[in-house]
């Protein structure tokens, strides 16, 4: 079924020459089709704008109730470079433009934090001395 037609219709189209881009919502029509891949419409915006498919950032796509109809955002850059300056560092991960971040889970950083926060060594003892006294 990925053969079948799909229309794709822009609207509330903007220029934003302070980002260096082309803003519009873009309305995906796809009967007797679940969905289209993002990679594709980058592919046929491209083509519609004549630009190069690494200008086009597509996100927030939202399949209508019933399916056939997807709306979501499409962004046209003037030039790759200032896709690279502007785009989010998680949409150039999400297009290969860039590479992930490797860092520890949330939960393990918050828990590295507060075993530093503890005392240590002799300053436990004597924190623990002080507590008995009061009591």
């Amino acid at each position: 079924m990925s053969d079948a037609p799909v229309t794709i219709r822009t609207r509330k189209f903007i220029k934003n020459p302070l980002l260096a881009r082309k803003q519009m919502v873009v309305d995906v029509l796809h009967p007797n089709r679940a969905n289209v891949s993002k990679d594709e419409l980058r592919q046929k915006l491209a083509a519609t704008y004549k630009v190069d498919k690494n200008q086009v950032s597509v996100f927030g796509f939202r399949t209508h109730f019933g399916g056939g109809k997807t709306t979501g955002f499409a962004l046209i850059y003037d030039s790759y470079e200032s896709l690279k300056k502007f785009e989010p560092h998680y949409r150039l991960v999400r297009y290969g433009e860039a590479s992930k971040i490797e860092k520890p889970s949330r939960q393990q950083r918050k828990q590295r934090k507060n075993k530093a926060k503890t005392t240590r060594g002799t300053a436990r003892k004597t924190l623990a001395k002080a507590a008995k006294r009061q009591k």
